[in-house]
């Protein structure tokens, strides 16, 4: 059945002053312009005078560990060591002793005393429960007493701790025993509730970026079954990268898009594991890279055996040069259109000169970014600068340098990490604490649209034109410009391909 859409403001370019637009019974747009030339529909919606845009796309972000978020532990806006012991305590009050509880967000970076709980004070509040509480950037953890016995060989893993925090292959593994304990039928619902809150934003595509858990298949089986419940309708659509290296037929056979996303060519800045050329400005160290160039050559060789798109996580200017460089290596053997029309992905790509930029646009390489990270850690005064100096932090998420160049932009939240909230990235784009850095409204809105389809390969959906995916947002906000984006207007309806997904009762 045909449905036409009337007496709004259509943002699209095909047709600047449409007030109208036709969705054939395929779920594409047949036809926009004037309500008075309007063809006849099986069904007519009155927008009153609402604006209809193209819908968001949150181009990162890990779905049942946002769903974590929204309803288990939630440490985010924690103030201190002992307010996060508190809300531990107070959750974990009348659960079985043989629960294990997992909790997300602390961030020790904004308090007044940057002292994280200890392993001792951590096993009091849980009542000597099992428990792992994961750092806000997903790369540092606080393990019990329990937990680290449950996991065995702990002790001799890199980035171990005795009693503080867990990074690198430590935290790995300790987060991957916790997770493992969860039951599908909670994950699913997890999920459930992350993609009908993203709906409920206009977000209509997540790219959900999985990967394997230490020695558990916790990994495989979320990853699965999050396509699944995608799958089922009435939810936002789910493209699946899958982060391991050299598995891209792996990665194809669990119905990926892509082998890439958070690959992890490195790690965090607040964990000081993102590998750095220089040193951290507090710490003596450069952080660590997971994958070589070698690495990287050899992973976008086993993509192009396949026929899949890669991708890196890649937050440190020394991770992204081996990124560039291993891509580089690549080309020579597969040819530098063979490797641009694929179009890589870098995640994050939060660090790197014009060189590395260069790099980019040599090899068609797409920069996955989150505009959140500056706005939550960025300046001169926040967490960025404390760790990398006030120069390397201004100089972090250079927007207008990647866009200016012409690398396609693609915005996402990295959920839990930073929240689902597509106006909030853009407003993070539009007033980068460096003023060099800024995009235009114009510019953001298309990265937290389009950027995200083309990223993916597809370079038709993400406008409303006639014979494009009719996906898109209705917003109660009345006129035919985009709304200022530090004050985001409510949404009102959510379509996917012609389908409703969201409608605000």
């Amino acid at each position: 059945m045909t449905t036409l859409f009337r007496n709004g403001h259509v943002l699209s370019p095909a047709a600047p002053v449409a007030t109208a637009l036709l969705v054939d019974d395929e779920g594409a747009v047949s036809w926009l312009g004037a309500d008075a030339d309007a063809p006849r529909a099986g069904e007519v919606v009155d927008l009153d005078g609402r604006l209809v845009t193209p819908a968001f796309v949150d181009a990162h972000a890990h779905v049942a560990a946002t769903g974590v978020l929204m309803t288990e532990l939630s440490l985010l806006g924690t103030r201190s060591a002992v307010e996060v012991l508190d809300r531990v305590a107070a959750f974990v009050r009348g659960l079985p002793r043989e629960a294990v509880v997992t909790g997300q967000g602390y961030d020790e970076s904004t308090w007044e005393e940057r002292r994280v709980p200890s392993r001792e004070e951590l096993d009091s509040a849980l009542g000597g429960r099992r428990g792992y509480l994961s750092r806000v950037c997903g790369h540092e953890g606080l393990a019990s007493s329990a937990l680290r016995a449950e996991v065995g060989e702990i002790a001799g893993l890199e980035g171990y701790s005795a009693d503080g925090p867990l990074t690198l292959y430590a935290h790995r593994r300790a987060r991957a025993v916790a997770a493992e304990s969860m039951s599908v039928a909670q994950r699913a619902g997890w999920q459930r509730a992350a993609l009908r809150r993203a709906a409920g934003l206009g977000v209509a595509s997540i790219h959900e970026c999985g990967m394997p858990s230490e020695g558990t298949s916790v990994g495989e089986a979320d990853f699965s079954s999050l396509l699944k419940v995608s799958a089922e309708g009435g939810l936002p659509r789910v493209v699946g990268y899958w982060g391991e290296l050299c598995a891209a037929e792996k990665a194809r056979d669990l119905g990926a898009h892509a082998c890439g996303g958070d690959l992890s060519a490195d790690g965090s800045i607040g964990a000081r594991t993102a590998a750095l050329r220089e040193d951290y400005a507090d710490a003596a160290t450069r952080g660590h890279a997971y994958l070589s160039a070698e690495d990287v050559e050899n992973h976008i060789l086993d993509c192009h055996r396949h026929g899949l798109q890669g991708g890196f996580h890649a937050i440190g200017d020394q991770a992204i040069a081996n990124v560039v460089t291993g891509v580089a290596a690549a080309a020579q053997q597969l040819g530098v259109e063979a490797v641009r029309g694929m179009r890589h992905r870098v995640e994050h790509a939060e660090l790197l000169d014009k060189q590395l930029i260069a790099g980019f646009v040599a090899f068609g390489l797409h920069a996955s970014v989150q505009p959140a990270f500056d706005a939550a850690w960025g300046g001169t005064d926040k967490m960025y600068a404390a760790r990398l100096g006030r120069q390397r932090a201004l100089g972090a998420n250079p927007f207008a340098s990647l866009a200016g160049v012409g690398v396609p932009l693609a915005f996402g939240s990295d959920s839990p990490v930073t929240p689902t909230d597509p106006w909030g990235g853009i407003a993070a784009a539009v007033w980068h604490h460096n003023p060099a850095q800024r995009l235009s409204l114009k510019a953001a809105f298309a990265a937290a649209t389009r950027g995200g389809w083309r990223a993916m390969g597809d370079d038709v959906a993400g406008v409303l034109a006639p014979g494009a995916p009719a996906t898109f947002a209705v917003w109660d906000h009345r006129s035919a410009e985009l709304p200022d984006p530090v004050s985001a207007p409510v949404c009102h309806r959510t379509v996917l391909s012609g389908r409703t997904i969201h409608v605000e009762e």
